[in-house]
C-alpha cells in the first residue's frame, strides 16, 4: 500500500483545504492508531491505520466510481459560473475529487459516471476503444427504415461523417421513440445526426455506456456507487490495455 502524507489524505477526503486540515492537526483533533498526530505531514497507509477526526472514523477511499441519473437542466463539468454542475448534485467528500467522464449536452438526461480514476476515464473516452453509448430518443417525426439504414452506413454532418451507428425504430409516428447507439461522442452528434434528415431531438436519456446501464431506480439527480459486478465489468471491458485501478 503507498503511504502518503496526512493532511494530504484529509485534503483527499473533503475535510479542507491543505491549509485547514492542518489545523485539525495542530489543534489534536486528528487520531492515527488511537494516538493524537502532532505533524500534518507524517506519512500513513490510509487503506490499512485508523484514523479519526474529532472522534469520527474516516471511512478513506482512494478511487471512486459512481453512477449519476443526471436531470435536465444541469451541466456536466466541475465548475461553471452560470448553472448548477454535475459534482453539485453529489456530497462534498466526494463531489471535489471526482470528474464526470465524457459529457451530455444540458437538457440531456441519463447515465453519467463520474470518478476520480484518470486512466478510466481515458480508457472508455478513448476513440480506440469505441465504447458504445446507447440513448432514448423521442423525434419530431416520423423515423423509417430509410433512416436506420442511413445510420448504419455512417451519417455524412458538415464537418465529419460519424462512424456507423444502430438505430431502433420503437414507435414511429409524428412523436417516434428511437434507440440509438454510437461509438462517439462529438458535440451534439445524436441531435445533429437527426437534424440532418430534418428531424428533431425532443427527448434524450442516456441508458448505455460500454456495458455499465443506467439503474432505473435512480430519479433524476439521485446516485450511488458502482458495485463489484459493475466494475469487473468495466474492467473486461477496457482490459485490452489498462485495466480500471481497484
Amino acid at each position: 500500500m503507498k503511504r502518503e502524507r496526512l493532511d494530504k489524505v484529509l485534503a483527499n477526503m473533503g475535510l479542507g483545504t491543505r491549509k485547514e486540515v492542518k489545523q485539525l492537526v495542530k489543534q489534536g483533533l486528528v487520531e492515527v492508531d488511537g494516538s493524537v498526530a502532532t505533524d500534518p505531514g507524517m506519512h500513513v497507509i490510509p487503506e490499512e491505520q485508523e484514523i479519526t477526526v474529532e472522534g469520527e472514523p474516516l471511512n478513506y477511499k482512494r478511487w471512486l466510481y459512481i453512477m449519476l441519473n443526471k436531470p435536465p437542466g444541469v451541466v456536466s463539468a466541475t465548475e461553471d459560473n452560470l448553472h448548477e454542475t454535475v459534482v453539485d448534485l453529489l456530497p462534498y467528500e466526494w463531489g471535489h475529487k471526482v470528474h464526470p467522464v465524457g459529457r451530455l449536452d444540458i437538457d440531456t438526461e441519463g447515465l453519467l459516471l463520474l470518478t476520480n480514476d484518470g486512466q478510466l476515464s481515458h480508457n472508455l473516452l478513448s476513440p480506440k476503444k469505441k465504447v458504445e453509448k446507447e440513448y432514448f430518443a423521442r423525434i419530431q417525426g416520423r423515423v423509417t427504415d430509410q433512416h436506420v439504414e442511413a445510420f448504419a452506413r455512417g451519417v455524412e454532418l458538415e464537418d465529419f461523417t460519424t462512424l456507423p451507428a444502430k438505430l431502433e425504430i420503437l414507435s414511429s409516428g409524428d412523436v417516434s421513440e428511437v434507440r440509438v447507439t454510437i461509438m462517439e461522442g462529438k458535440f451534439h452528434q445524436v441531435k445533429r445526426m437527426f437534424a440532418a434528415f430534418g428531424l428533431q431531438v425532443v427527448y434524450l436519456q442516456r441508458v448505455r455506456m460500454g456495458p455499465l446501464h443506467l439503474d432505473t431506480t435512480l430519479l433524476p439527480g439521485e446516485f450511488r456507487e458502482l458495485s463489484e459486478e459493475e466494475l469487473e465489468q468495466l474492467r473486461r471491458h477496457i482490459q485490452k490495455d489498462s485495466p480500471v485501478q481497484s
